[in-house]
Formats: C-alpha cells, sequence, structure tokens
C-alpha cells in the first residue's frame, strides 16, 4: 500500500532518531507485516487536549509511549516554570492500568530533571486523592496516569493545576501550546534530578482518609446499621486502595467484595468495558448481591472517580441506577441532611452540569441553596468554586455520567467518597424502614418525578465528523417548530451563549464559557441537549422528562407513561 509522504517521513524520523531500540524494533516489525497498523499509529500527533493525553498504547506519534509522555511532560513543566517563581512541586499518580507505573515514573523524572520537585506515590491510587493531595501538600500541579473508564488497550495522561482541579483557560490552552512546541525526544530533559523525587503513601492516604470521614453528617445512624449488606467491586481498579477502608471507617462492618475482580488488573479479565455505567461490568456484582440479598451493590471505574449503583426495585428486583437518580438522592441527602443537623448556611450552593436532571434544582430551590450550572466537566465545578469562595460554601456537586464531587477540598469527581456517603445514606434509609429505591420514590413525589434517558450516536468514517456538524448546524439554523406534539418554548444555543425565546424572540445571555451545545426546552417542560464530542465522530442527545407523582401505587404506571414520551421524542427526531 502507498503510505503518505507526511507518515513515511514521521516513520523515518523515529527509525533513524533518538529512540531506544525496542521502539526501531516495532516499527520495522509493523513496517514489514501490519502497514495499515502503522499508518494508523503514524497518521498524527496523539492530541494533547485540554484534559491532556488520551490514547491506544503503543509506538508511534498517535499511541501513548514513553515519547509522547515525555514531550507532553516537558511541555507541562516549561508552563509551570514560566507560571510560579521560586519551589515548583508537582504530585503524580497512576492507576491499574498497563503501563500506568511505567509513565508515571517517565513523568516523574521528566519534571525532576526540570528541577520540579516530585511527589510520586509509591503504587496505585485513586484519581481524586491525586487531586486532594496536590492541595495537602501545595503542590503547583499534578498529573495522574489513567485512561478512566476506557477499554484495556487504552491509557492516558491528566493534567491538573494548583486547585487540584484539571486545567481550565487560560493555563489548558498554554499548556497545550507549550506541548507543541516539543517536537522531537532530544528536547526532553529524560534524566539527572533523580535526588528531586519523594515517594509518598501511608501519611497521605491517612490525611486523605481523615478528610473523607468529615464528610459524614450521621455518623452514629452508620454505627447503628453497621451490618448494612453491601457489595464492592472495584472492577481490577484502584478503589480497592481505599473504599474497602473508609467503609470500615464509616463504621460499616458487613462489606463484600465481589473477588474474581478484587486484584488490580490493566487487562480487566472478567469485563468487556471497565465502566460501571455498563450492565456487564456490573454483572458479577449483580450475581454476588443477589446470592447475599444485600442491601446495595456499588462499583468503581479502574481510577475511583465514577461510581455505579444498583439496589432492588418496589417489586425486589435488582436494577441499576442511572447517574442522574444517584445525583439526585446523594445530593438531596445531603441538603436536606445538613439542614436537619443545623449545618445549613445561607452560602451554601451546590453545581451540576447543563445535562444533568433539572430535579437537583428544584429540591435545591425548595430547600432555599443555590444551585448553579456550568459546562460538562468537574473542571468547571472546581473553576466555580475558587471564584465563589470565600463568600459562598460548595456542599456538592455532579454530573450524569456517574460521578460527584462532595465538600471543596477534593476538586475533581470522586467516587471514594461517594461510595461511603450513599452507604450512609443507605444506612439512614434503612434506619426509617425504607430502601434507597423507596427513598428515589419519595423525592419524586415530594419534587417532581423527572425520567433521563441518554442515546449515543457514532459517524464513523472520514466523514463522520463532517456529518455531525452538518447535523447540529442543521438545528441551529432551522431548529424544530415543536418535538413530538409539544411546541418548542426555549432555545438554548451554549455556542452562541444565548438563551432565545421562541415566541417572543426574546435573547438572553448564557454567562459561561462556549461550548458546542444546544438544548430545546419543550411547552410541556420535556428538554433535549445535544453536544457533540470534542474528540470522537460521537454525539450524544440527553432526553429529560417530568410530571407529578402522587403516590408510590402510581410509580409503574407514571414512569411507563414517561418511558412512552422518551420513545416519542427519540422518533420524532429520527434519532434510531
Amino acid at each position: 500500500m502507498t503510505m503518505d509522504i507526511n507518515i513515511q517521513n514521521k516513520v523515518a524520523q523515529w527509525l533513524n532518531g533518538n529512540y531506544d531500540a525496542e521502539t526501531v524494533a516495532a516499527i520495522k516489525k509493523m513496517e514489514a507485516e501490519h502497514p495499515d497498523e502503522l499508518t494508523e499509529a503514524f497518521y498524527r500527533n496523539l492530541e494533547f487536549g485540554t484534559g491532556g493525553l488520551r490514547g491506544v498504547m503503543g509506538v508511534g506519534t498517535n499511541r501513548m509511549n514513553k515519547y509522547t509522555v515525555g514531550m507532553a511532560t516537558q511541555g507541562f513543566a516549561n508552563y509551570l516554570k514560566q507560571s510560579f517563581e521560586g519551589e515548583i512541586k508537582v504530585a503524580l499518580a497512576h492507576d491499574s492500568r498497563n503501563n500506568s507505573r511505567f509513565f508515571a515514573e517517565t513523568a516523574a523524572n521528566v519534571f525532576a530533571a526540570n528541577g520540579i520537585k516530585v511527589y510520586l506515590f509509591e503504587s496505585l491510587r485513586p484519581t481524586p486523592e491525586l487531586s486532594f493531595t496536590i492541595r495537602h501538600l501545595q503542590c503547583q500541579g499534578g498529573v495522574v496516569c489513567t485512561a478512566s473508564h476506557n477499554p484495556r488497550e487504552y491509557n492516558g495522561y491528566k493534567a491538573y493545576w494548583n486547585d487540584g482541579a484539571q486545567l481550565v483557560p487560560p493555563h489548558d490552552k498554554n499548556v497545550i501550546r507549550e506541548v507543541e512546541k516539543i517536537t522531537s525526544p532530544d528536547e526532553v530533559k529524560w534524566t539527572g534530578g533523580e535526588a528531586n523525587i519523594t515517594i509518598i503513601g501511608k501519611d497521605v492516604d491517612e490525611a486523605y482518609l481523615q478528610e473523607l470521614q468529615t464528610l459524614s453528617i450521621n455518623p452514629e445512624i452508620c454505627k447503628q446499621q453497621h451490618d448494612l449488606k453491601i457489595v464492592y467491586t472495584p472492577i481490577h481498579g484502584t478503589g480497592i486502595t481505599m473504599v474497602p477502608e473508609i467503609l470500615k471507617r464509616y463504621g460499616f462492618t458487613n462489606v463484600n467484595i465481589v473477588e474474581e475482580q478484587a486484584t488490580p488488573d490493566g487487562n480487566f479479565p472478567t469485563v468487556v468495558y471497565p465502566n460501571p455505567e455498563e450492565a456487564e461490568a456490573m454483572s458479577l456484582g449483580l450475581k454476588k448481591a443477589q446470592e447475599l440479598d444485600a442491601d446495595i451493590l456499588l462499583g468503581t471505574d479502574p481510577d475511583a472517580d465514577r461510581v455505579g449503583i444498583a439496589v432492588k426495585d418496589l417489586h425486589g428486583k435488582w436494577i441499576l441506577v442511572n447517574g442522574n437518580q444517584t445525583a439526585a438522592l446523594l445530593f438531596n441527602y445531603i441538603i436536606e441532611g445538613r439542614k436537619e443537623k443545623g449545618l445549613a448556611q445561607p452560602g451554601d450552593f451546590v453545581c451540576k452540569t447543563v445535562v444533568t436532571s433539572d430535579l437537583i434544582d428544584v429540591f435545591a430551590a425548595q430547600n432555599n441553596v443555590t444551585c448553579y450550572n456550568v459546562l460538562t466537566g468537574f473542571k468547571w465545578i472546581a473553576d466555580l468554586i475558587r471564584r465563589k469562595e470565600p463568600a459562598e460554601k460548595f456542599i456538592c456537586g455532579g454530573e450524569e455520567s456517574y460521578g460527584t464531587m462532595i465538600g471543596d477540598r477534593i476538586r475533581d469527581k470522586d467516587a471514594v467518597s461517594a461510595v461511603a456517603m450513599i452507604c450512609e445514606m443507605a444506612a439512614v434509609a434503612r434506619s426509617k424502614g425504607k430502601t434507597l429505591f423507596e427513598q428515589l420514590i419519595s423525592i419524586y413525589i415530594k419534587y417532581g418525578y423527572y425520567l433521563e434517558s441518554l442515546i449515543s450516536i457514532t459517524k464513523k468514517g472520514m466523514r463522520g465528523a463532517e456529518e455531525i456538524a452538518e447535523m447540529m448546524r442543521g438545528y441551529r439554523e432551522n431548529p424544530p417548530a415543536a418535538i413530538n406534539g409539544s411546541p418548542v418554548v426555549m432555545l438554548y444555543d451554549y455556542q452562541l451563549q444565548q438563551i432565545k425565546d421562541i415566541k417572543t424572540g426574546e435573547i438572553k445571555p448564557i454567562d459561561l464559557p462556549k461550548s458546542n451545545v444546544l438544548q430545546f426546552v419543550l411547552a410541556d417542560g420535556s428538554k433535549i441537549s445535544a453536544r457533540p464530542s470534542g474528540t470522537e465522530p460521537k454525539i450524544k442527545f440527553y432526553f429529560s422528562v417530568n410530571t407529578t407523582l402522587q403516590s408510590v401505587d402510581d410509580y409503574d404506571k407514571v414512569t411507563a407513561e414517561l418511558e412512552a414520551k422518551i420513545n416519542g421524542i427519540i422518533s420524532d427526531m429520527q434519532l434510531k
């Protein structure tokens, strides 16, 4: 096959440049046996986006390897040195993925060779602990090597700033610019600063765990309900290092680990995707929960920043609770629990993303707690906290994709604290003779029944991204007058940063950064959000419908009606 000249030049640079013998041999093997793989490995440079790197592991410019990690770290180090005077410190952590330790040590050596003091965890740790550590050790930045819940062939590199949050403007674009300046491994300082590396572990673990213990609202009830039957799976990830211990410290004594998934393993041998959003990843946990007749099942992803849960419904059937439902339960518990305990303050606020359930806005308002909405990504929640403190006090944040952030000490989503607080919430419900599912229905009866759903459409091939752009352009230029028989009354365009009242034509500004997101609000209260991915030819559609729920007895009937409404919207928009 004929290879593009630019790809040929990149391959030649790697074959003739200052790359190790193993890398050169791998390139030659691909050249001889798998030229299509060689093209894929070199057709572009792995992009250092606003969150860092993420990609398939292997040799080449479009892969996660020693050289792409080293060059990214050199660019980040250069920016840190431009931004701060005096001693600069960074914290580094990694998850259970293959090569994560190697990538973390590679980054540590590059930072150290640049005169930066490095705190490197002795072994795998949850991503949220890295966020905590940056603030705890007063670092200027940090990195965690993880690809979150991606398939096993992936790895990644998340960059953090001195507040323990992922990069936001102007630092995100500035770091990208510095990374792009590094075009050869010869520009990387690989060795020579080993004395600048300090290995950390148990002392920081203890500080992190103590911080999570302060989040508890009803510690006495946890101890009363200590035998709550909990099943937990770390899905071969970092959660095993912290979750069992925090549950023990909260007072729970009946924690049952899914042993088949307890050992950290980057091959994730028992699952296709190590993602607690997927029923398949939770299937072993569900089996154990059923066998034990447990009260709750919880699963965390490989870097322990997302948590999925399962409970029994009204008919005793085990069901997976979606991210919106989990967020609604947790936000409600924290808001109402703080109020009942006399912990609530006038400046308290919560924060969620614009595609997360509006039920949270409703009960926050009724409890006199401000609820802010931000763009998707916990870096925007962290950015809001930074802008609001100290005048206002953040108590909880979250998004529909199974992430929550409780308290303001950790500035990224944290499944370790979420597991502890969800179990506390279940214990409190149990003390009142309720299951978590019954508690969720109580929230619906009190504040309104909001049902959400999500579909993701992938457009493959070279035209994929163009097709999605055309789809969004069509919605902007010719928005539907009605969807599923209900008129569109408001159009939120986060790219144009405006809200348009369709009936009056009045336009109001949206005070958020630009983002390619559209939302249609219908006369019946339904909301449809369209959000393309920034990294792949994929577009997500979020659906939210709502109504009143009078009693538990009406739940099944009303649920069927809301599900039919969502299906009607999907059909009318021709999304299936």
